[in-house]
């Protein structure tokens, strides 16, 4: 027939193609048996001809539809930016006008900053900048809630490009964690929303620290981990995961027919975390990553050569259109359709991934960790399409080898390579609520304030395809920004208030008010050297201190001195002015003099011809040495290397310990394990952390016997390396998942603690734990272990009649029990001192401002408890100035400068039985250039050692 001509035959491949397949092959025997009765009659024939003619053209329509969608790459609608509504947008939420605000637009690569107003409405924000008089009338009517934040920072919502919250939820109880499937070394076609969980602990608290917007990724367990979503933190009516997502590709919802392509995000991971799951190399996992891409390019190259016959007409033998559901997410990263996040450490990992890249061609948006990366820009620029962004953390480094080499300069060396470099999470391994915090820390080290803001707002926008609707305030974009107490990068900035789709999600904010010079981006220091030796070596630039060659050093240009004087801080000297800065002369590592300059240049300090190195410190101050305690510094050097620890000691209640050590009745000396020149340790001793105290590495009851050491020491032999040989005696009792009960450790405790001199098999250090002697330090977070510990110790002191030191450290709900704590003079050590609620036994955390208006730290002092502040991992100790700053920010002038120095010094090692340096003449002191040590504007730049008899500078 020449209809035949015109409409060429309806195909098998458009009878089965997957839009219609079902539909079309049970519509097409239908269509086929009336046909055939039809034309038996011959009836109607023109009719037929015509119906069929019809139908034909639309089923080719569709497939040559189908077949050009493939190429389409996903964008936003072309008008998204003049919608006066957003999809997101709550009925019933009233318009807001924040006025007279300082706004960090995103705009000029993150360099433009706007004074007025912003106007958010249904959802979306409608204008930023000089509005006028537009909306007078509105404001008039009372249709608008007007907020005047009298020239605060607004910024847009914190993004958090590598997060896993709500599937490794907070607390942590038995299936709650859905991060990692173990099914497989390749699975594209897991995702992360179908384990996403609403009743997570820390979105109210991570929406407290400004963080709006998330991308959930599966965990790194898998070379190919499966699908990640990009979620709003906000509690939604429909209270489901689905009603979180933000822009989710449109089958997930259930729209077939929807807009432009929406982006969709893959995880991938490379190197010792697939390796170790699957007990396979770096080779295996790249020959999986080789394979499975093999497989998704046929699959791909199939579709194409599907679709060009069907462009050429050729349907008699096209068959059925070549599709697989486990791959099609593969493929479509093919396609370029995918965002790419790729877990990746080493050089040689980014390397590989980069090769695999370019062989198979699909772009990666980001290299996640990346703790190498900063040592080979050139292999991102060398990656297919264009180079990744690296999503890092600021100082957390050393936990595993591929780690080893992470440096604090690494984001200011990819920013200067041309990188996009994105501050990142990883919730829960740090909370997302401080991830403020990660792109203060990389400013205070070199990253520009622009691309500091950016790396947590704008920047990690862009890497996950929604730079259309969020990181940034300008017109159209959604109404999610944060009002800031101080200016973002300044130390401690926290939100005022935070809008999610227009609507505040804090409901009574408490707001602590700063000082003045915190409203301008910190003075940081400079660490153009540092950033040098760094690449010069590696990223293993040398720590080890050198002291200096003469015997005075006298320090110019100080503004405060602060002492420790019978274990008591004392400030005694400030500069009233610039003007009155003093000095502090210093001989063979003690001070000799410290006030006016021309008080320490009389020639009783300084002889006629002697020697002297002027160190001017421009502004800067003497403050005590810090202490670090909590973590194993000084007996792990990389926790993930067992080879590089003490390892772990014996526990009684949890199996018998060797007779040939003593047995049960054995405490170990962590003094015995000691490592000197760890990195970590000298990264904190340039830090102002001179020493620390130490536990024996345990995981349950049994610890054993504290130690305090010096940081800055190159081998225990050395003069002051081991300052106390033997501090406390550690214990800990709680929850560990296992046997034995809360009830038995309580038990033991209190057998241990009431056993009679003479008694076999109970060690002597218990007893003198009894007697008052030495303090017991006891880990424990659950207010009714602290309750019990707490009538534990009145018990064992109506029988012994002794008073026994306890310290109970962790602590995290010692806040429920301020007034029993300090009634019953227990001192307390909080560890971490921002609390998070990690397991059950954490859950009942008192969080601070903005949420509640006392931080733990803040209630305990106001009680008169001796509080001091611990870390939980190694890299960390280098912060512990910033630690004590911030909780004195908080406090709202509840917490002065000498309790916060306090916090980390005197009253920590009293805490923990420390009893050798409690005087100027015996204690550590360090040296710090403009400003104090508790400042993002001051530097580091030596330690006075009086126990060593030297000055160490930097």
């Amino acid at each position: 027939m020449d209809d035949d001509k015109r409409a060429p035959a309806l195909p098998t491949s458009v009878q089965a193609h997957p839009l219609r397949r079902k539909h079309h092959r049970a519509r097409t025997a239908k269509f086929l048996a009336v046909f055939a009765l039809l034309a038996s009659l011959q009836l109607l024939v023109p009719s037929l001809t015509n119906f069929f003619g019809s139908a034909r053209t639309k089923s080719v329509a569709r497939v040559l539809a189908h077949c050009e969608a493939l190429s389409k790459i996903p964008a936003p609608p072309p008008d998204f930016h003049k919608r006066r509504t957003s999809d997101r947008f709550v009925p019933g939420t009233r318009a807001v006008l924040v006025r007279n605000a300082r706004i960090w637009t995103g705009a000029q690569n993150g360099t433009e900053v706007v004074r007025g107003d912003v106007f958010l409405d249904g959802g979306v924000v409608r204008g930023v900048g000089h509005l006028g008089g537009l909306l007078d009338a509105s404001i008039q009517r009372g249709d608008i809630d007007v907020v005047d934040v009298k020239g605060a920072w607004v910024t847009p919502g914190i993004v958090d490009t590598h997060s896993h919250i709500g599937t490794d939820s907070s607390p942590a109880l038995a299936g709650a964690s859905d991060t990692n499937s173990r099914k497989g070394t390749i699975l594209p076609w897991m995702r992360s929303l179908d384990g996403l969980n609403t009743h997570d602990a820390a979105y109210t608290l991570s929406i407290a620290g400004g963080v709006t917007t998330a991308l959930v990724l599966p965990g790194s367990a898998n070379a190919i981990g499966g699908q990640a979503f990009t979620i709003k933190l906000r509690a939604t009516h429909e209270r489901s995961p689905t009603a979180m997502l933000v822009d989710p590709p449109f089958d997930i919802v259930g729209n077939t027919t929807g807009g432009p392509l929406r982006w969709r995000q893959m995880k991938h991971a490379c190197g010792e975390n697939p390796s170790r799951v699957y007990q396979a190399t770096r080779m295996d996992t790249f020959w999986a990553f080789r394979q499975a891409y093999d497989k998704a390019r046929q699959i791909k190259q199939k579709q194409d050569e599907y679709c060009a016959q069907a462009a050429r007409g050729e349907w008699s033998a096209l068959g059925e259109f070549p599709e697989d559901l486990q791959w099609e997410a593969l493929v479509d990263v093919l396609r370029g359709r995918v965002r790419v996040h790729t877990h990746c450490y080493e050089a040689v990992d980014l390397d590989d991934l980069i090769r695999l890249s370019n062989e198979f061609e699909f772009s990666i948006a980001a290299v996640h960790h990346a703790h190498e990366a900063y040592l080979v820009p050139d292999v991102l620029k060398r990656a297919y399409g264009a180079p990744p962004a690296a999503a890092i953390f600021a100082t957390n480094a050393r936990y595993k080898r591929e780690a080893y080499r992470g440096s604090e300069f690494a984001a200011r060396i990819l920013a200067e390579n041309g990188l996009k470099v994105v501050m990142k999470s990883d919730h829960p391994v740090l909370n997302s609520r401080f991830l403020l915090y990660e792109a203060q820390q990389a400013h205070f080290y070199g990253l520009p304030e622009n691309l500091a803001i950016a790396a947590v707002t704008s920047t990690p926008a862009q890497v996950i395809g929604l730079d259309h609707r969020v990181g940034y305030l300008k017109e159209g974009y959604d109404a999610d920004l944060v009002v800031w107490d101080s200016h973002p990068l300044a130390l401690g900035a926290t939100p005022v208030q935070v809008y999610i789709d227009g609507i505040a999600q804090l409901a009574e904010p408490h707001i602590a008010h700063k000082p003045a010079a915190f409203q301008a981006a910190p003075d940081v220091p400079n660490f153009d050297s540092e950033a040098a030796e760094t690449i010069a070596y590696e990223g293993l630039p040398p720590l080890a201190p050198t002291s200096v060659d003469t015997a005075l050093v006298l320090f110019t240009n100080v503004s405060s001195v602060v002492l420790p004087s019978a274990g008591v801080l004392h400030e005694t000297f400030s500069a009233s002015s610039v003007d009155d800065a003093g000095v502090v002369l210093v001989r063979n590592g003690s001070i000799a003099c410290s006030g006016a300059e021309s008080v320490c240049w009389q020639s009783q300090y300084i002889a006629d011809g002697e020697r002297v190195k002027v160190v001017d410190l421009k502004g800067g101050a003497v403050s005590p040495g810090l202490m670090s305690y909590g973590s194993p510094l000084g007996l792990v050097e990389i926790s993930a290397e067992p080879s590089t620890g003490d390892g772990r000691v014996f526990d009684p209640l949890s199996g018998d310990v060797p007779a040939v050590i003593g047995g049960d009745t054995t405490l170990v000396r962590a003094v015995d394990g000691l490592q000197f020149g760890e990195r970590s340790a000298l990264l904190a001793y340039r830090a102002g952390v001179t020493k620390a105290i130490s536990a024996p590495s345990h995981s349950r009851f049994w610890a054993g016997l504290g130690t305090s050491f010096s940081l800055g020491a190159a081998h225990k032999l050395a003069e002051g390396a081991v300052i106390q040989e033997v501090t406390a005696l550690h214990v800990a009792v709680g929850h560990f998942g296992v046997q034995p009960s809360v009830s038995t450790q309580i038990a033991a405790l209190r057998r241990l603690l009431l056993a009679l001199p003479g008694d076999r098999d109970v060690s002597a250090s218990f007893l003198d734990v009894a007697k008052g002697k030495i303090p017991i330090v006891v880990e424990a977070h659950s207010a009714d272990v602290i309750a019990t510990l707490i009538l534990l110790k009145k018990e064992v002191e109506e029988k012994t009649g002794a008073t026994i030191q306890m310290t109970v450290a962790g602590a995290t709900e010692a806040h429920l029990l301020a007034k029993e704590i300090a009634e019953a003079g227990v001192g307390i050590i909080l560890v971490p001192s921002r609390p998070f609620p990690t397991v059950w036994e954490e859950r009942r955390i008192l969080p601070g401002p903005p949420l509640t208006k006392e931080s733990a730290i803040s209630l305990l002092l106001a009680h008169n408890v001796t509080v001091g502040i611990g870390v939980e991992e190694s890299w960390s100790a280098r912060n512990i100035r910033f630690d004590i700053g911030w909780a004195a920010l908080e406090a709202d002038g509840r917490i002065s400068k000498l309790q916060a120095l306090a916090l980390a010094s005197t009253d920590l090692e009293k805490l923990l039985g420390g009893e050798a340096e409690v005087a100027a003449a015996t204690a550590d002191l360090v040296v710090t250039e403009g400003g104090d040590l508790l400042s993002f504007e001051s530097k580091v730049v030596g330690v006075v050692s009086a126990r060593r008899g030297a000055v160490d500078l930097f």
